[in-house]
């Protein structure tokens, strides 16, 4: 479905340890995200540096060895797990002779390349354009002042202002369009919320197996994949618990470590239904080895777009991976923690369906009580059983 051509670009990968850690993960994570892209791993450069090289990042000898790669694989593109600077990026292609992309560039093609709906694909253009103009500062090779002469007479203008002036009318317009989006957003879940219905949030790091799990819940046949960043719009469904009547559910994007900030800021209208939720299910793969990381990385991102408050119920998905029981675990106040499932075989779904009944019972509760009198937190918690 969202498959590049068969003859996508060879690919040369450098990651640098830097002092991060997990660094196996790290790379792991690289891999798939280049496949993601359409592209192939040719080849993997690795090395360790204190600190960045200001010219090069990577510095010369280490540059060198990336070119030598290039020409025994052929390849076409240099992919760096890093974000490189506007400056660093040019050095790097007129020494290597071939295109480089940092991080954050990959991750913007791939958001380029699954988004379907018109609001997605305006919030990745935003993104791409607010990510290219940091690169408008001595970046480009075409900006010598333009030239005068019979028709070409201009305002003295350099291509490097005229590129400015052009993306910013650009980013401004798009900034409109997603502004009166986000506004008919609000207006439907305003009335979401006058009809009291739980609206609960699937979250988690990308390739976690929320698509899975949304599916499984509400048979709504939404496109899931092995691969990352397989959801980039969001998508809601009713679902209907036989003790506690309709909620709603949603599938939102995965995140990853060190999202780009310019995606996070595109995206807040998105973003923004995971931060109004009643409660989060926040899924997690248990058959990943770097799962605490991943979930650090969830709640960096929940916290910056002011989702750090609502509550959550961790779901530690794929356990048909790891032999795990399907379960419940509460804390010593009851409070729901974690529950332990797979969505792909549908053991313990039944366990997850129980406590969305339970939170929405909770909720009901809570809004049944007359203004006048005290509520018990003023903060709403569907999981305080």
């Amino acid at each position: 479905m969202f498959e590049r051509p068969a003859a996508g670009e060879r690919a040369v990968v450098v990651q640098l340890d830097l002092g991060q850690g997990a660094q196996a993960e790290r790379l792991s994570e690289l891999r798939l995200l280049v496949t993601s892209a359409g592209a192939s791993v040719e080849a993997v450069i690795e090395g360790r540096r204190a600190r960045p090289d200001p010219a090069l990042f990577a510095g010369k000898g280490k540059v060198e060895e990336i070119a030598m790669a290039l020409q025994a694989h052929e390849g076409d593109l240099v992919v760096f797990n890093h974000e490189l600077s506007a400056a660093q990026q040019r050095n790097l292609e007129r020494a290597l002779r071939r295109r480089v992309i940092d991080r954050n560039a990959l991750i913007l093609d791939i958001f380029a390349l699954r988004a379907r709906s018109h609001e997605g694909k305006l919030q990745v253009e935003l993104a791409q354009l607010e990510h290219l103009s940091t690169r408008l500062v001595r970046g480009w090779t075409h900006l010598e002042r333009q030239k005068g002469g019979i028709g070409l007479r201009g305002p003295g203008e350099t291509q490097l202002e005229t590129d400015r002036r052009l993306l910013g009318q650009r980013v401004r317009a798009l900034k409109e369009r997603l502004g009166r989006l986000e506004r008919q957003r609000r207006v439907r879940r305003r009335a979401r919320e006058r009809g009291e219905v739980l609206s609960v949030s699937l979250v988690g790091y990308t390739n976690a197996g929320k698509s899975t799990l949304f599916n499984a819940l509400t048979k709504a046949g939404a496109y899931a994949a092995d691969q990352l960043f397989a959801t980039l719009d969001t998508t809601s469904r009713r679902v209907f618990l036989a003790e506690a009547g309709t909620i709603v559910l949603s599938d939102t994007v995965g995140f990853i470590r060190d999202l780009p900030h310019s995606l996070v800021v595109s995206f807040h209208a998105t973003l923004e239904e995971t931060a109004n939720a009643d409660l989060l299910l926040h899924v997690v793969d248990a058959s990943s080895e770097d799962r605490a990381q991943q979930i650090d990385a969830v709640n960096r991102v929940l916290a910056e777009i002011g989702a750090a408050a609502v509550p959550q119920i961790v779901v530690w998905n794929k356990i048909d991976a790891t032999q795990a029981d399907p379960r419940v675990e509460r804390d010593e106040c009851g409070k729901i923690t974690r529950i332990f499932l797979s969505a792909r075989t549908g053991a313990g779904l039944d366990l997850l369906r129980q406590a969305l009944t339970e939170a929405a019972q909770a909720r009901a509760a809570v809004e049944a009580i007359p203004a006048g009198e005290s509520r018990p937190s003023a903060t709403f918690d569907p999981l305080q059983l």
